[in-house]
């Protein structure tokens, strides 16, 4: 039966084995194939628990989770084997050849909505130390806490802080739509002077855009403004495909006001690329996506402010993107040892500093080298975080809802119309 649902599942290519959600597994060092690298460094000493290994498939981060088992190894004894998938090789396959040969990683990463492919074969690790010191754990309602957040990923609305600076807006006030049209209002009549194309860098291109608008962006009405662990309108979608209607109303006005204040050049036609180079030399002031853009060259502060499409919505969504969850046939013991570890502070600063994971650990004295970490970390320190439940929609609705997203952008559709068509393409592919 195991084998069965393992089977499909790779031959759907549902499994995603990346590290990070919003990045490819290529783009690394690793030039394809699998690479295992077996710390044989530190003390000589034989742990009981057995060599562990880890399937990763982010090669970028492939150096320093080589490290983190050297580390390990140094101040536990225990072995920590690292595989590494990367460049044209396909992870699902791999697993897939790894199970049929019962050759199973001790642990390896699934996404939210990948829980209920594994019912039976993953460990509970309700009671774990680690579980004491985050908030962002995978608990399933069948097989409990199965899995571990290695690092925290954020979307809301990112902002150049010294724009709104020399603007005079002050991006806490930001919690109502009244708020943002007036803040908007105030930066286009300043564009000349503050060097800016647009208020807002917003992209809604479909075919290569549409995993931004219909997860990213959609996930705003099903999160924004509530607590880590309300499920109200993802349970709803998931029911049929149905929504509240106030709520998509109100965000339907948002999200034209969006449209109206951003770089029209970008916003039917642009790409990825487009949008964060524009946004990252000082283009636009805000920008719709997340803290995995890469605005290393950028010379200014940034930040995240809520998608206030309701008076009072002062949460941004953050979470783990993807978990390390232990499989329940393997090295159980030393898996748990491990991830316990991978809290304390010589993990952390190799994860955080390095390989610049933002820590889920409420006690982590360690900031990434990202610059949307602080802005994070206050909303975290304050518990104004949102679930990332749009990880748990039916798979495939996002190439359905983003065609909404552009064709509301395009003018073919009025606030109305949005929320129509919204409601008719969900209901009809929950109907399938």
């Amino acid at each position: 039966m195991k084998k069965r649902k393992l089977l499909a599942l790779a031959l759907a290519g549902a499994m995603s084995l990346s590290l990070v959600a919003c990045g490819g597994s290529s783009g690394g060092d690793n030039n394809g194939g699998t690479t295992t690298e077996k710390s044989g460094e530190g003390t000589s000493s034989t742990s009981s628990l057995g060599d562990l290994r880890i399937l990763n498939g982010k090669p970028e981060i492939d150096n320093e989770l080589q490290e983190l088992a050297i580390a390990y190894k140094q101040e536990t004894g225990n072995t920590v084997n690292v595989e590494t998938i990367g460049g044209d090789t396909n992870a699902a396959d791999v697993l897939k050849g790894y199970y049929q040969a019962d050759n199973m990683p001790d642990i390896f990463v699934i996404e939210a909505n990948q829980a209920s492919t594994w019912t039976g074969m993953l460990e509970d690790l309700s009671g774990e130390d680690w579980t004491k010191k985050t908030d962002y754990a995978l608990v399933d309602k069948e097989m409990g806490t199965i899995g571990f957040p290695y690092t925290v990923e954020a979307t809301a609305l990112g902002y150049n802080a010294d724009i709104l600076e020399k603007a005079g807006i002050d991006p806490a006030t930001l919690t109502s739509p009244s708020a943002y049209k007036k803040a908007f209002e105030t930066l286009d009549s300043k564009k000349a002077e503050l060097g800016l194309t647009a208020v807002v860098g917003y992209c809604a291109e479909p075919a290569n855009l549409g995993w931004s608008s219909g997860t990213h962006v959609f996930a705003q009405y099903l999160d924004a403004g509530l607590a880590q662990n309300d499920t109200k309108y993802i349970d709803l979608l998931n029911d049929g495909g149905k929504y509240d209607d106030a709520r998509l109303k109100s965000f339907a006005s948002f999200i034209g006001l969006l449209n109206q204040y951003s770089d029209p050049n970008l916003l039917v036609d642009g790409t990825y690329d487009n949008q964060v180079a524009g946004f990252a030399s000082g283009k636009y002031a805000f920008i719709t996506q997340g803290s995995w853009i890469d605005l290393s060259n950028a010379d200014f502060k940034v930040g995240f402010a809520p998608y206030a499409f309701e008076d009072g919505i002062d949460t941004i969504i953050a979470g783990a993107p993807s978990y390390w969850t232990v499989y329940k046939d393997g090295r159980v013991d030393a898996a748990k040892a491990f991830l316990n570890w991978c809290y304390t502070d010589t993990a952390e600063q190799i994860l955080v500093e390095k390989a610049g994971l933002i820590s889920p650990d409420k006690d982590c004295k360690y900031t990434a080298d990202n610059k949307y970490a602080d802005s994070i970390k206050s909303y975290m320190d304050a518990g104004k975080t949102s679930g990332w439940h749009t990880m748990l929609k039916k798979d495939g609705l996002q190439n359905q809802t983003c065609q909404v997203f552009a064709d509301f952008a395009k003018g073919s559709l009025d606030e109305d119309g949005f929320c129509k068509t919204m409601k008719q393409v969900t209901e009809a592919y929950y109907a399938q």
